[in-house]
């Protein structure tokens, strides 16, 4: 009899398809820690994680109903809503901006104002270069002023080597503990103080068409106890974490770790339409958009009754 009970719940699992934006990392600590720790399992879903071959492609595979979440920017949301995907922001995996303009902390640049006539280094067009252009000229800086270089994603290396003065798009718990293990420490200027409305950096996004709101609230829930776990654990969360890959078992992973930690969504759930509003009018001002899309296009609330 309870081998058949067994056999009948685990067909009655909703299974669920989830897309990360990178190879895993200590950013997407929660989703790991929910696995290990049976939260999914026992909220009912089979999730399965996959890292993806082209970082670019999550979301539009969700767009094309090939998974049911992936792990996104809420930048990028907004472009690719605004080029007419199907995508919603469901949850919040990392509710701060991660991404800063990083120099060298012992060199000659002191303020972005001293970024007049050098060379920063980008990854990604557009939206990187809107985030630069607001903070030079909060420094009375123009964008034009300096020279844009894209180094791809080799973002520290190229600091670090000389062949620019700042790099735009560097993770403030990945770079910053990269170049100070590696004895070249490095300066952050972080974006929201720097005249750039906040926004969540790491989001859940899903197909606004097909999407399975119930399903999306019990796996919102269960990041959710997993974020708490970590938060009030950090030290054995950590070692759960770091135990499910030899990869992710170094000192950098272990710093980012612990940077990361303060910011995870306490309430991946919850929403904040007046963010999502002050960006959107962000991306408009810069040009980046071109029609205003409303916020109830932009974001779904699953734990909406």
């Amino acid at each position: 009899m309870t081998s058949l009970m067994t056999v009948s719940m685990a067909q009655a699992a909703d299974e669920v398809k989830v897309l990360l934006d990178w190879f895993v990392n200590p950013d997407h600590g929660p989703l790991i820690i929910a696995q290990e720790k049976g939260y999914f399992a026992d909220a009912g879903l089979d999730v399965e994680i996959i890292a993806p071959a082209d970082p670019s492609a999550p979301p539009k595979l969700v767009a094309a109903g090939q998974a049911d979440l992936a792990v996104s920017y809420q930048p990028q949301l907004h472009l690719q809503v605004s080029e007419g995907l199907p995508l919603a922001r469901v949850g919040t995996l990392v509710a701060t901006p991660l991404s800063c303009l990083l120099v060298l902390k012992d060199g000659p640049i002191k303020t972005p104002a001293d970024l007049k006539g050098k060379k920063i280094g980008y990854s990604v067009a557009g939206v990187e270069e809107a985030l630069l252009g607001t903070v030079l000229n909060t420094h009375g800086v123009k964008l034009d002023d300096v020279e844009l270089i894209n180094v791809n994603f080799s973002l520290s290396p190229a600091l670090m080597s000389g062949q620019v003065d700042a790099v735009i798009g560097a993770f403030r718990n990945f770079e910053l503990n990269q170049m100070d293990i590696e004895n070249e420490p490095g300066r952050c200027f972080y974006l929201e103080e720097e005249g750039v409305p906040a926004y969540d950096e790491l989001i859940y996004v899903a197909n606004a068409e097909t999407m399975d709101k119930a399903m999306l609230a019990k796996f919102m829930k269960a990041t959710e106890l997993a974020t708490q776990y970590i938060i009030n654990n950090p030290k054995e969360s950590w070692e759960l974490f770091s135990g499910t890959s030899k990869e992710l078992q170094n000192e950098l992973n272990r710093r980012a770790w612990l940077d990361t930690i303060p910011r995870f969504a306490l309430r991946p759930a919850a929403f904040d339409a007046g963010r999502y509003q002050a960006f959107q009018s962000f991306l408009m001002k810069s040009g980046l958009v071109k029609e205003e899309q409303p916020v109830s296009k932009l974001a779904v609330d699953v734990s909406a009754k």
